[in-house]
């Protein structure tokens, strides 16, 4: 009776502690109204891949409108500087044409560490010209770009959710040039 005894309780005690733990991540993952971003980026995966997610806060109208080649379109849908001195680029890439394009790999860079770790958008710069100062893509303790990663091919017609990570530059600059290797510049207002 005893060995029952003890078996009951520690089920009682495991499942104690698993309904603790599960009030505990829904406290922490709850609204209550609080929609400030997190302070840290999030660094890409292990794998060095990270796969491309739908963007939060895209605006209806576009910042910038990108042409590359074979027709490639990048969207500029928002840049959002947060209070961590970091500056977010969110938009789209889309094949324009009527046949699948590769992806240049020119976008990456030609950084020896960046090409590295595969293909990104690790060669998108912001400029301040203000300041007289290029901000370059920020990169995780493994040297990752902080951009969207594991792309390759657009079928006709199809995008891509894309960011870009930054440093921000100072407080008073809200204009700055968005430049990626293969593409047109254009000029675009951060928020924030």
């Amino acid at each position: 009776m005893s060995n029952r005894f003890n078996a009951r309780a520690r089920r009682g005690m495991v499942a104690l502690t698993v309904a603790a733990g599960l009030a505990v991540g829904v406290a922490g993952c709850g609204g209550g109204g609080d929609d400030k971003k997190p302070d840290t980026p999030a660094s890409a995966s292990r794998e060095g891949e990270s796969k491309p997610s739908a963007q939060e806060g895209q605006a209806d109208e576009p910042l910038a409108e990108l042409k590359g080649q074979d027709g490639l379109v990048l969207q500029i849908t928002s840049a959002e500087r947060d209070s961590g001195g970091f500056v977010t680029v969110n938009g789209s890439m889309k094949n324009d044409g009527d046949k699948s394009v590769l992806v240049p790999g020119a976008v990456r860079g030609d950084e020896t560490e960046i090409i590295r770790n595969g293909r990104s958008f690790g060669g998108a710069t912001l400029v301040d010209s203000k300041g007289k100062k290029r901000y370059y893509v920020l990169r995780d303790t493994d040297g990752r770009p902080l951009t969207t990663t594991g792309f390759s091919t657009l079928k006709a017609g199809e995008s891509l959710a894309v960011f870009m990570q930054f440093p921000a530059p100072p407080t008073d600059t809200t204009e700055v040039a968005f430049q990626l290797p293969t593409f047109a510049s254009a000029t675009i207002t951060i928020s924030g």
